[in-house]
């Protein structure tokens, strides 16, 4: 029996998500500690989203298109299913058609996943596994479908017409060419300041999926989408977002407000 060639890949259960980023799949992390999804900034042709040291986050992915897509993920430089290097021809998610997911975290079994959060550069898994070089993105290499087609029935022209010529039909395919693997050359931040935030390795949580199987169009993606992240203090000094607002005083302070003297609080 002829052995089919075939990616496995694992069913996502469904979440919730807003319009992102990407042409075929959008990327959003959202923050499960402060309950919302966070935003985007653009600069230099890249994605910067703020984290918040401690807290919890969950990649989320929407389909934009009406047929499966096979996600990578990539969190750190490591692929979130498998705990490799990462590379676009590993192992990942595959998305139903307009289907929105979240990822929760490392994937540890078909049961389990550890939770992604926001911590200190030393303290990501990346960096506790000795890969520290890309902490700081989460990438995602989406893949088409490759879908057979029976050849057509070519049927036989009448008597007078027949090898004339000799001539066969032929069908042209014309399958789109893959985009070229984004990130040709490294964009190196600049040297100060450095990367604080990375990727931690959190608490094993229920978060069980499937398995299936998936044979890629191509063997390039057909799109890259990576999100930079580092906290607020990193990214307003790279001049990534602006400063936090402060708010004005709505008054001057009253040296004589009214009250009595409460308990200590400590």
């Amino acid at each position: 029996m002829r052995r089919l060639l075939a990616t496995l890949a694992l069913l996502a259960a469904a979440g919730a998500s807003q319009a992102g980023n990407g042409r075929l799949v959008d990327v959003r992390l959202y923050d499960a500690t402060d309950g919302r999804e966070l935003p985007l900034y653009r600069d230099g042709g890249r994605m910067f989203v703020p984290g918040t040291p401690g807290n919890r986050y969950r990649v989320v992915l929407e389909n934009r298109t009406g047929e499966r897509l096979l996600a990578v993920l990539s969190v750190d430089g490591v692929n979130a299913v498998t705990g490799q290097t990462a590379s676009p021809a590993q192992s990942g998610y595959v998305l139903g058609p307009r289907e929105r997911t979240e990822i929760r975290g490392w994937r540890k079994s078909m049961q389990e996943s550890a939770e992604f959060y926001f911590t200190e550069l030393p303290d990501s898994y990346a960096a506790r596994t000795g890969r520290p070089d890309d902490v700081g993105v989460v990438g995602v290499a989406v893949f088409r479908e490759r879908h057979f087609r029976r050849p057509p029935i070519v049927q036989d022209a009448p008597a007078p017409w027949r090898g004339r010529d000799g001539a066969k039909a032929e069908s042209e395919s014309r399958g789109g060419s893959a985009d070229a693997l984004a990130g040709g050359a490294k964009h190196h931040a600049p040297a100060a300041p450095a990367q604080e935030l990375g990727t931690g390795h959190g608490e094993r949580r229920w978060d069980p999926v499937g398995s299936t199987h998936f044979e890629r169009r191509s063997g390039r993606p057909d799109e890259v989408v990576a999100l930079y992240y580092d906290s607020i203090p990193v990214l307003v000094a790279r001049g990534v977002m602006p400063p936090p607002r402060r708010h004005p005083r709505d008054r001057r302070p009253d040296p004589f407000p009214m009250g009595f003297v409460p308990d200590p609080w400590r």
